[in-house]
């Protein structure tokens, strides 16, 4: 249900976490309601409702994330609903986002559906 890989090299994170290139996997049956934090990245499959901090966060085509994101990178194939805060925020086909987003880097693909605001974050 979970799997995790690391690489002892990996540089450290720009959020002031310690540097990690593990992955997280929640598996499509598996539903967490609270808080989670990871020094990698995590791919969610399931559904997520509450805060997430993380160095990355992929969001399966059937996964669904609501509460408040904050990640390095952030890619989104379901659905996710909210506030994110990211450097780079990515939209795929068959996303589906009603939030409010603050980025540095904006990738949009055709189809996918938005609801929200989006603000380039201050440097």
């Amino acid at each position: 249900m979970f799997s995790k890989t690391s690489d002892p090299t990996a540089a450290p994170s720009n959020a002031g976490r310690p540097a990690s290139n593990s992955k997280s996997v929640l598996a499509q049956d598996l539903r967490i309601v609270g808080e989670i934090t990871c020094n990698g990245t995590i791919e969610v499959l399931g559904e997520i409702e509450g805060n997430l901090s993380a160095r990355g966060l992929i969001v399966g085509a059937e996964g669904r994330v609501a509460g408040s994101v904050v990640a390095d990178t952030v890619e989104v194939k379901g659905k996710l609903n909210g506030r994110v805060s990211s450097d780079s925020f990515t939209l795929r086909a068959t996303a589906k986002v009603a939030a409010d987003i603050t980025y540095t880097a904006l990738i949009i693909e055709s189809g996918a559906q938005i609801e929200g605001t989006f603000a380039l974050a201050k440097s």
